[in-house]
């Protein structure tokens, strides 16, 4: 298994955007695979041309991170898995699109600016170019929490967890998600900064659902101090807090 490289993960501005941005979808029915699954290089970052601080900017980076990301969620996985005394079987796709409707997930389109886990054939499905200008914008980070999140919805699935309400869903994916970085910078196989878990912790005061969201609404992913509260407690208990059971 490859090592993957690794450079600064800047999880305040991680956050700030993936939290609220990232879809998430499990429903019955096909998809279609995007034709080109390169990011367009104009037009997808800043347009000043501006690098983030980690130097994360070409769509060469872009694709070893995504791939490294892939590895280390399926190596961390595993090992939970493995340490239950249960098989693992890991996503079987990652599908990069373009335009809305280009995949769609039991005849519901997915749109621009999203990413999805889909029950159906059992894949990740991102618009390239929206993850690709966030991770020039924002860093690597961006991309190990997108996919984190979604594999944690396909562990949901995996796991036969189905929450009554999607809220529920939602933060215990977050926390999962925390559980995920949090154990695999413990092993060594993830590098934070030091301020960036309190300058994560600051962050997501900002972002959650809209005011005035009902908790109980079908899509609702939680205020950003329940959110907050579901990453961090899964970042420093691990699965514990989870309720995985």
């Amino acid at each position: 298994m490859p090592a993957p490289r690794r450079s600064r993960m800047a999880l305040l501005a991680l956050f700030a955007a993936a939290v609220t941005a990232a879809g998430c979808l499990s429903a019955p029915g096909g998809d279609r695979r995007a034709a080109d699954p390169a990011p367009s290089a104009t037009g997808a970052g800043d347009p000043a041309g501006s690098q983030d601080p980690d130097g994360t900017d070409t769509p060469e980076e872009f694709a070893a991170d995504i791939d490294d990301a892939r590895v280390i969620a399926e190596e961390y996985w595993r090992d939970q898995f493995q340490a239950s005394g249960l098989d693992f079987t890991p996503v079987g796709r990652l599908i990069p699109y373009r335009r809305a409707g280009e995949v769609d997930c039991g005849g519901q389109a997915l749109g621009r600016n999203n990413a999805a886990y889909c029950s159906a054939g059992d894949f990740i499905a991102y618009d390239v170019n929206w993850a690709f200008a966030a991770f020039q914008q924002i860093g690597d980070a961006f991309i190990f929490y997108l996919l984190g999140h979604e594999y944690a919805h396909a562990v949901q699935l995996r796991l036969g967890i189905r929450k009554q309400f999607t809220i529920q869903q939602e933060l215990q994916a977050d926390c999962m998600a925390g559980a995920y970085i949090g154990d695999m910078e413990r092993r060594g196989r993830l590098s934070l900064q030091p301020d960036d878990t309190d300058e994560l912790a600051r962050g997501l005061e900002a972002v959650g659902d809209d005011p005035g969201q009902p908790w109980f609404a079908e899509g609702a992913h939680g205020t950003a101090r329940q959110r907050t509260r579901a990453f961090v407690n899964g970042y420093d208990d691990s699965l514990k807090p989870c309720d995985l059971s």
